[in-house]
C-alpha cells in the first residue's frame, strides 16, 4: 500500500509516517519503480500503536525500545507498563511543579487584587513582583 492509504488507515500524516521511518520505528518499505515507498498490510498496525503510543506521551526512544523487544516475537508488556510508569512519575513532577507555580500566582494576584497604588515603593518597578 502506498504511504497515504497506510497513513489514512492508521490516522496519522504522511510526514508522520516518513518520520517514523527515519527515526527506525518502521522498517523501510520496498519501493516501487518509480520509487515509491511500497508498505506491507501490517504497516498499519504498527503505526496505530505509535500513534496510540506517542498518544500516551511515550517517547520516539521508548516507542523504539519497545518494538524492539517485540519484533522478535517476545511480549513486551513489562517495557510497555516501565515506561508508562516512568511517564506517570514525570506527570506527578510536573502537576506539582505546576501546582507550587499555581499557588505562588494566587499570592501574588491576591496582593496586588487588594494593593493601593498610592502605598507602592516609588523606587521599585512594581513592589508586589
Amino acid at each position: 500500500m502506498l504511504i497515504g492509504s497506510a497513513a489514512a488507515a492508521a490516522g496519522v500524516s504522511t510526514k508522520a509516517v516518513r518520520f517514523y521511518e527515519e527515526q527506525g520505528l518502521l522498517p523501510a518499505p520496498e519501493r516501487a519503480a518509480n520509487g515509491y515507498r511500497i508498505y506491507a498490510p501490517d504497516t498499519v498496525g504498527r503505526l496505530d500503536f505509535i500513534r496510540r503510543g506517542r498518544a500516551a506521551g511515550l517517547s520516539v526512544s521508548q516507542l523504539r525500545d519497545i518494538l524492539a523487544v517485540r519484533d522478535p516475537g517476545n511480549a513486551p508488556c513489562p517495557h510497555v507498563r516501565d515506561a508508562l510508569a516512568d511517564q506517570l512519575a514525570a506527570l506527578d513532577a510536573q502537576i506539582a511543579e505546576l501546582t507550587a507555580l499555581r499557588n505562588g500566582m494566587a499570592e501574588a494576584h491576591a496582593a496586588v487584587a487588594a494593593g493601593d497604588p498610592a502605598t507602592c515603593d516609588a523606587g521599585l518597578i512594581c513592589s508586589y513582583l
